[in-house]
């Protein structure tokens, strides 16, 4: 694979004197302010995928997509969606195909339009659904996870079908999920259905983060996920604290015992059987950590190896709700039932089903003074890891280089991504990029979810000299 910018081909649309990474950087900035202004009107659109939001939100966020996608100069546009096991409507996804010319690959464009809910509007300093620009930033629910990747696709999209005119062959196809902060209830019963619609040689999944403000990365790991409720039970019902307390602990107590033998004295994973390594080749410090965390002055880091290691190469399990009575409604009584549920992030290399079942012997194996413990499996998600020798991975780390102007990093996330393995499933020989427009400050699932402006441009006009290069070259350098 070449790097000299003279592979590119342009048309005549370009200015004298200007390389094909100039043309495209022209056509990216002419373009800018026409794609933050539609990126504003995609944040303040509601559109949220869980049962107890208004589904025509999500529907009209759906439309606004397919829309920009037509005025990007897709003809063959879509909403399609399929039904969730109890047979109710999954989420709209926008699908858009543009035919490969002879001899070019197509590349799959993936992101996903619905949002998080937006939590405790007090916790805004603006309103989430009013996308607004402070200090160099666009703030707002979904301006970074992951509207931003819908736009970065389609406004680099359409900077490089300008600039190469008819030379551009290569195979284009949007997929803008509908469904991927509610967990993609349908996203595999879709590909079965719409499985040579979506085939196929690169799928670029752009719903990552970057190294830092400055710095782009490619994605090349993501841990998997195994999810699910462990309940601890020590009486038939509740019963007077004061009458019958002091020979029989009450089952908060005893779930706390229980999750307390989840870790070592260290905060490692203190489970048998999962997988773990300590081999990452880039790093973050502590104090880099602790910022991007914000993790609060005297609390001390658990676990053990490198930073980097424990956030993505080794497991990570957190206890992300409990079900024990609300304190404003607490009364005098033994509880008898205690639920969890837990969230177990998995190395790459290890077996999502192994790591359930060695979670669940865990606890069967660990119940405090004999308590009745059910533990109940959730969702499972493989980890991923990408060849970066790969055609594609290359001309992704040199448009990436290119665009920032710095070495692109290599980087692991802790986060899952678990459809990946239904697309490795179904398109075995498929080359995946995982890239991003989002940064450790972007707080995505979170108060204040922002998106850097100045690197969305980088990562726009990235996949434009991606996808130029793409069409030069094709795969088989």
């Amino acid at each position: 694979m070449t790097s000299a910018h003279a592979e590119i081909p342009q048309n005549k649309q370009g200015h004298s004197g200007d390389t094909p990474v100039d043309a495209l950087t022209r056509a990216v900035d002419d373009s800018f302010e026409a794609t933050m202004a539609s990126l504003k009107d995609l944040v303040e659109i509601p559109g949220i995928a869980w049962p107890s939001f208004d589904p025509a939100e999500l529907d009209r966020s759906a439309e606004a997509v397919a829309s920009l996608v037509k005025a990007a100069g897709m003809e063959d546009v879509r909403i399609l969606r399929c039904d969730k096991a109890d047979g109710t409507p999954g989420g709209p996804a926008v699908v858009a195909r543009r035919p490969a010319a002879a001899g070019k690959p197509t590349i799959l464009l993936y992101a996903h339009h619905d949002v998080q809910p937006p939590g405790d509007r007090s916790l805004w300093n603006s309103e989430p659904f009013v996308a607004e620009e402070r200090d160099g930033r666009l703030y707002g629910r979904g301006a970074a996870d992951d509207k931003a990747g819908v736009m970065a696709h389609l406004a680099a999209y359409t900077a490089a079908t300008k600039v190469l005119g008819d030379e551009f062959g290569l195979g284009v196809t949007f997929f803008f999920e509908g469904e991927e902060e509610a967990g993609s209830p349908t996203f595999r019963a879709f590909l079965e259905e719409h499985q040579e619609l979506l085939r196929s040689d690169v799928i670029v999944v752009a719903d990552s983060s970057n190294w830092k403000v400055g710095v782009p990365a490619l994605t090349t790991s993501l841990r998997g996920l195994v999810d699910g409720t462990f309940e601890v039970r020590v009486l038939e019902h509740a019963v007077h604290s004061g009458m019958f307390g002091g020979p029989v602990l009450d089952a908060p107590t005893l779930l706390s015992r229980l999750i307390a033998t989840l870790h070592d004295e260290e905060g490692n994973v203190a489970v048998a059987g999962l997988v773990g390594r300590d081999d990452v080749t880039v790093d973050l410090t502590e104090a880099e950590y602790r910022a991007d965390a914000a993790v609060l002055d005297g609390v001390k880091l658990a676990g053990s190896g490198t930073i980097g290691s424990r956030l993505w190469t080794k497991p990570a399990l957190s206890i992300i709700g409990m079900d024990v009575p609300a304190v404003d409604v607490a009364s005098n009584t033994l509880i008898p039932a205690a639920r969890a549920k837990f969230s177990l992030r998995l190395a790459p290399g290890q077996d999502p089903e192994a790591a359930m079942d060695a979670l669940r012997r865990h606890v069967e194996s660990n119940a405090p003074f004999g308590a009745r413990v059910t533990f109940t499996p959730g969702e499972r998600g493989n980890a991923f890891s990408t060849d970066t020798s790969s055609a594609a991975a290359r001309v992704a780390l040199w448009a990436l280089g290119e665009s920032w102007g710095v070495q692109p990093v290599e980087m692991g996330i802790g986060g899952s991504i678990p459809f990946i393995a239904d697309l490795l499933e179904m398109y075995p020989a498929v080359q995946i990029l995982v890239t991003g427009v989002e940064d450790p400050d972007s707080r995505a699932h979170s108060a204040n979810e922002s998106l850097h402006i100045g690197d969305f441009r980088h990562a726009v006009l990235a996949e434009a000299l991606m996808l130029a290069r793409l069409n030069a070259e094709g795969l088989a350098g």
